[in-house]
């Protein structure tokens, strides 16, 4: 890597750190903010994804923000065990991805502090809410739409995204025998003959090609590319050492050619694609406003998941690609949309020209570039190196 590419990495890792601890005390019981400016909101799912930044981080004050956050969490989950989707707000309830990030962001904490039965009991009651979530009551757990991180698209059934969070708790608590459950029913392929067969289950595989199906539930499917869902399978070790090659040589193929047709101006890969079109079936009259082609969850660019993919490369020991993405992210991350700042770490950035939109100074885009920088200076990925090796 060039002397002034890594110059500019310190100076992005430097920025991250200042982020996060401008966002460290909001005014909500003084939780983190999502965003430095526009989401004053604890916002759970970002902040569980903040904890991989701030676990490599080292810096005691993040670390402390952040347990104050998982023993809010505790706090304020369900009866049944349930994880809010506002770390502040026990009602604000329903969202599928809350509860399997908590249990992994636990997992993390515990592995950075050792303080192995650190939020016990909230462990065990939501370790049994996502064991009902599974309508055929086996290992996949389904989801209604709109209710991860996508609140602006459908993903119906069992998703992979949520369903690689449930993989990788499993993981981080030694709970091998149900993980290899996960990856049993995963591995089977999606249906795709239009009947479903007793006793033949859904599954994530996508026939003829490398990656995993953006969801599936009896004879529908979506075989879209999400690339949070497949990094992490490649991260947490779903994805076997040659699917994971095939896969990243796979998007890297789809990203050039998308440049070439004008679809896409940077160096990184949206986060969704092929972009769903107005003329084609999944397109909803909602997403004219929100999910335009090219724009939000509909192939938007975004840093986190960006961060997530770097890592992903890192696993899959593309160590020479890891750095040139870190620097394409390092470039993209630069760049504010409202503030006057140095580094605007946006909410995400639209595919076809490469402005950043949304909001600057996002937490979980700063969290995951730290993350993403100490995969590539390590060739190594914490947390997830053991998942990969069971």
């Amino acid at each position: 890597m060039q002397t002034d590419y890594l110059q500019e990495i310190e100076l992005a890792k430097k920025a991250a750190i200042e982020v996060l601890i401008h966002n460290s005390h909001g005014p909500f019981q003084g939780l983190p903010r999502t965003a430095g400016w526009g989401y004053p909101e604890p916002y759970t799912r970002d902040l569980m994804f903040s904890i991989l930044g701030i676990a490599v981080s080292g810096n005691q004050k993040l670390l402390e923000s952040i347990r104050k956050v998982l023993e809010t969490l505790a706090k304020n989950q369900t009866e049944h065990g349930h994880i809010p989707s506002l770390v502040h707000d026990k009602d604000d309830r329903g969202s599928s991805d809350t509860t399997p990030l908590f249990l992994l962001g636990v997992g993390i904490y515990r592995k950075v502090t050792g303080e192995l039965d650190f939020l016990k009991s909230a462990v065990e009651k939501s370790l049994t809410w996502m064991e009902y979530q599974s309508p055929s009551d086996r290992f996949l757990v389904a989801q209604q739409p709109t209710s991860d991180w996508r609140d602006e698209q459908w993903v119906t059934g069992y998703g992979l995204f949520v369903n690689t969070l449930v993989y990788s708790y499993l993981r981080i608590f030694d709970q091998h025998e149900r993980a290899d459950k996960v990856r049993q029913e995963m591995s089977r392929f999606t249906i795709t003959e239009g009947t479903i067969h007793r006793h033949v289950h859904e599954g994530l595989v996508v026939k003829y090609k490398p990656y995993y199906a953006f969801w599936s539930y009896k004879i529908h499917s979506s075989e879209r590319f999400d690339l949070l869902g497949n990094s992490l399978a490649i991260l947490s070790g779903l994805a076997s050492p040659t699917r994971a090659d095939e896969m990243i040589s796979w998007i890297e193929e789809e990203c050039e050619g998308m440049r070439k047709r004008g679809e896409l101006a940077v160096d990184l890969p949206p986060n969704f694609f092929p972009f769903i079109k107005p003329e084609e079936p999944d397109w909803l009259p909602r997403y004219r406003s929100f999910n335009n082609p090219g724009e939000y969850h509909n192939g938007g660019i975004w840093p986190f998941i960006c961060g997530f993919y770097v890592a992903a490369l890192v696993a899959a020991k593309r160590y020479t690609l890891a750095r040139e993405k870190l620097v394409a992210l390092t470039l993209c991350i630069k760049t504010p949309h409202f503030e006057n700042v140095s580094y605007g770490f946006n909410e995400w950035i639209k595919a076809q020209d490469g402005n950043p939109m949304g909001q600057d100074w996002q937490t979980w885009s700063a969290a995951l570039y730290l993350y993403a920088a100490k995969c590539v200076e390590e060739k190594s990925t914490p947390f997830f190196n053991e998942m990969r090796t069971k």
